[in-house]
């Protein structure tokens, strides 16, 4: 199958077109940059930006399924305070993203999958209160909408993803791996309030692939891995950084995860199980991958 994955360049949408080609479907990236890993950048590339650009033009002709991993979240939106962040979610995600699966459309590709937030799943009382969270409800129900048999589109609702390609460096990444091992000088050490499920780009890869081959059309699937408090999270980053040490609970602004991110509230926990079925239907993702996935970005940003 000729699978286009949008945003491609990223952790979760690369991940998801490495596990793609491995299967031995042909895999193009689409983003508004090349992609820096080697691995990312030995595929085909066609050049893209789904807000700004008319995916209408032909560039998704020729093409069999897509995959949309470029939806925007708050490291999108311009820090400088020029534009409201409720409009440029709106611009970004309600608008632009079923404009593009239009697009995908009308170009004759025949199933699509979506990445998707988990919050209107487990935080539905966010919904009008929260404009990503609002954003990115109205989003998933504007592409699942259009899903018929001949144009099957399907969701990934996705918790709090971690992952690593090789080739890249994530400056985020990167001061979490210094926080573990003690290197942030000046930085207290605690964990906040509350917890919340975590999965593997890895994971969220295979289910992408499973759903490309068995997802039902015009269905959000809520996937997910383990369930951590923040404190049992940063405490296995430290653990396995060689820095183990007991972390206080605190209700302060954290300097790494601050409640801005922390779009089911701040202190709140979101634990979950992923329905069997379900899991079953996606060709069954690799679980129990937080720790492993932890041990490789520690190796890498070695």
């Amino acid at each position: 199958m000729k699978v286009i994955v949008i945003g491609g360049s990223g952790l979760i949408g690369g991940d998801a077109a490495l596990e793609l080609q491995s299967q031995g479907h042909e895999v193009t990236i689409m983003s508004r940059k090349r992609p820096e890993a080697p691995a990312l950048a030995a595929l085909p590339w066609v050049q893209g930006d789904y807000i700004n650009d008319d995916l209408a033009d032909g560039r998704l002709q020729g093409f069999d399924a897509m995959v949309f991993a470029a939806a925007a979240d708050i490291r999108n939106v311009p820090q400088d305070g020029s534009v409201d962040p409720a409009e440029f979610y709106r611009q970004a995600n309600d608008i632009a993203v079923p404009r593009a699966f239009e697009a995908a459309r009308d170009a004759g590709i025949r199933s699509a999958v979506y990445i998707g937030s988990f919050y209107s799943q487990v935080a539905p009382h966010r919904v009008g209160e929260c404009p990503y969270v609002t954003s990115r409800h109205n989003t998933d129900q504007a592409i699942r909408a259009m899903s018929t048999d001949s144009f099957r589109v399907v969701s990934l609702d996705c918790p709090f993803v971690l992952g690593h390609i090789d080739g890249t460096q994530v400056d985020y990444i990167a001061a979490v791996v210094a926080y573990a091992r003690g290197q942030l000088e000046g930085v207290p050490v605690f964990a906040p309030k509350g917890g919340t499920n975590h999965i593997s780009s890895r994971s969220v890869a295979q289910a992408v692939a499973g759903a490309l081959a068995n997802g039902e059309g015009g269905k959000a699937y809520l996937v997910g891995d383990e369930n951590l408090t923040w404190k049992e999270y940063l405490e296995l980053w430290f653990r396995l950084a060689g820095n183990p040490q007991e972390i206080e609970v605190r209700k302060d602004d954290h300097p790494l995860f601050p409640d801005a991110i922390m779009f089911a509230g701040p202190g709140a926990t979101v634990s979950y199980e992923v329905d069997p079925a379900d899991h079953e239907a996606l060709g069954s993702f690799d679980r129990q991958q937080i720790e492993p996935t932890i041990k490789r970005i520690l190796a890498a940003y070695s």
